[in-house]
């Protein structure tokens, strides 16, 4: 299988995927039922795990210079995002 190259789409796809990890954290964190306790924090280790391997990945390619659109941004990623790095 071919790697997909870096670019301002697979960028975009990557921020849409990291948006929905966040959605299922916060789901698995307030609203999934759990046997146990321990249950429910390795169910959400392994979400943010996932999630912040993405993260890497974005902020690697946002760092190569690929441009990307601030307003298509992660809600949680928004407030970490500098203004000035991103080109519209």
């Amino acid at each position: 299988m071919q790697a997909r190259p870096p670019s301002k789409y697979h960028l975009k796809d990557l921020h849409r995927e990291i948006d929905f990890f966040d959605r299922k954290i916060s789901y698995c964190q307030n609203y999934e039922k759990f046997d146990s306790d321990l249950e429910r924090e390795s169910a959400c280790h392994k979400l943010v795990t996932n999630r912040g391997n993405l993260v890497q990945l974005a902020a690697a390619m946002a760092s190569q210079g690929i441009e990307y659109d601030p307003e298509q941004l992660p809600r949680s990623m928004k407030n970490v995002a500098a203004p000035g790095k991103a080109s519209a």
